[in-house]
Parts: C-alpha cells; structure tokens; sequence
C-alpha cells in the first residue's frame, strides 16, 4: 500500500508544475525560428477569420462589371483598390482570400474535433482492454486504411448534399483512423507502468484509470497530431471544393476561388495564384508549428 501511494506521489508531483512547463515552452518557442514563424503566421490567419468583416476593404461577393478581370496593383492596368486584382465578376480577390480562410480554419479545426473524438476512443479502448475488442477495433482501422481519403469523400459527398457540416463529418470521419493507431500504441506503453498497476492493485475502475491516468499521459501526442492533421485537412477541403464536391458557392473558400480561376490561368494568372500561395503559406505555418510542438512534447523526440 505504501508502494503505491509512492508511485502515485511521484506521478502528480511530476504533473503540478504547469505554470513552469508553460514557461520551458514559451522559451523553446522563442528559441526557434520554424516555430516561431508558424505561430505567427497561424495568429495571422485566425485574426483574418475572425475579423474579416473588419479587415477586408469590400464585400467578397460585390459584383462590379467595371472592375472585371482587373490585375494587381503592380501590373499595368492594376490599381490600389485592388491590391490583388478581381476575379471574372469584379468581386475582390484580396477580400474574397480574407473571407475564405474562415471555411478553411472551420473546416480543419472541427474536422480535426471529430477525428480526435472517434480515434482516441477507439484507441483507448483497443490499447486498454485489448482482446477481442482491440482485434476488432484495428481491423476496423486496416479496413479505412485501405481506402485512399479523397475517394472515401468524394463517394459520400456524392451521395449526400455538400455543405460546410457535411465536410466537416465526412473529413473527420477519414481521419480518425491516424489517432486511433497511435493512442493504441501510446495507450499499450503506459497502463504497464507502475502507477497504473498501482492502481489496479487499490481497485480503482478503468473507467477512472483511463481518465485519470492514461488520458492526460497521451495528450501531448494528440496534440501533436492534430496540429499537422489541420494542416493535410485544410489541404483535403481544398482539393474537394476544387472538384465541386466541396463548399459551395456563395460560400466563399480558397478551394472554390481555384476553381473558378482556372478557367482564366492563360490571361488571369491572379484568380488562382493568390488563394493557391493562401493554402500554401497556411499549410506550411500549420506544419512548422505542429513540428515544434512535436519537438518539445513528444517524449521520444
């Protein structure tokens, strides 16, 4: 009984620090460069979204025929009213970019939500109680594995009405199978470590030790994995708005802004150039954030 009591100590005293792990963190945020640029550029981003009616200078979908097909403001023909040129109708590409990163953060965050709920349920229970019910379970997972994503979504979008819900329950429900297999794993580790054999000695509930014990241990790896997961999902919704299976329209998105451009690549470079640069420079601020993250708490790395 002592044994245990010990263990327990040693496990909450090695957790009640936070204020000082918090400070390790901002340090070796600051520290590096990769890190460092990708918290800014997805500060950036969020503030755009959120206060886009704000910043943009016109209203995304404001159809002017005056202003049709005008390029940027630094090519002949271009003007300061229109750092990034119009688009075909002589709707604002800057604005229309603002607005759409709104459908592209929503999509990722939530979509990332409901991968994370499914996979670390399933993978808790797999890695826990294994069996039958982990048999089960990564079979499941092998099966969803074997069928590429885009192709998963396109067949259900397909079938169902395409929408921001839609997406959002169609990607999460394609990317749950990458938090499943890795809290499997980080799940089958740690119930073998004495804290938790202490516990299961004194008689507390899985149900307790799953929460109290494992959960908070597997935390920083899903963190990790959902910051990088936004970033492949923003890319997914994207390529499916592209496709028209995606948002639509009047729902402004980076993806639709592609599509709708690439009807004028020859003579409008700009309709399409601009939102692609948009999706890449959030994607990359995403990922060099994720590999930070991943650095400073993934305990392997």
């Amino acid at each position: 009984m002592e044994a245990s009591e010990k263990v327990e100590l040693e496990f909450n005293s090695s957790t009640s620090n936070q204020p000082n792990r918090f400070k390790i963190l901002l340090w070796k945020l600051l520290k590096s460069k990769t890190g460092l640029l990708g918290l800014t550029i997805v500060v950036i981003i969020l503030i755009s979204g959120i206060f886009a009616p704000f910043i943009a200078p016109y209203d995304p979908n404001k159809v002017s025929a005056s202003d049709m097909l005008a390029p940027p403001m630094w090519l002949e023909g271009g003007s300061a009213d229109h750092i990034l040129g119009t688009d075909n109708l002589g709707r604002d590409i800057f604005s229309r970019i603002i607005y759409g990163s709104r459908i592209s953060i929503l999509v990722g965050v939530f979509s990332v939500l409901v991968a994370g709920l499914i996979g670390v349920t399933f993978g808790l229970l797999a890695g826990y109680y294994g069996g039958i019910i982990d048999h089960i379970i990564m079979r499941f997972v092998d099966s969803f594995l074997a069928i590429p994503t885009i192709l998963f979504c396109l067949v259900f979008l397909a079938v169902l009405n395409p929408g921001v819900l839609t997406l959002i329950i169609v990607i999460g429900v394609t990317k749950w199978v990458l938090y499943a297999r890795l809290v499997r794993s980080e799940t089958l580790s740690i119930k073998e470590r004495d804290y938790v054999k202490a516990a299961r000695t004194m008689g507390v509930k899985n149900g307790t030790i799953i929460r109290k014990h494992i959960l908070p241990n597997i935390f920083s790896s899903v963190i990790v994995i959902s910051t990088l997961t936004v970033a492949t999902t923003i890319i997914t919704e994207s390529s499916l708005s592209f496709l028209g299976l995606g948002i639509q329209p009047p729902t402004i998105s980076w993806g639709i802004m592609l599509s709708e451009g690439r009807a004028h690549l020859a003579t409008s470079w700009w309709l399409s150039t601009f939102p692609g640069i948009a999706i890449t420079i959030t994607v990359l601020g995403i990922i060099f954030l994720g590999e930070w993250l991943r650095d400073v708490l993934d305990p392997r790395s």
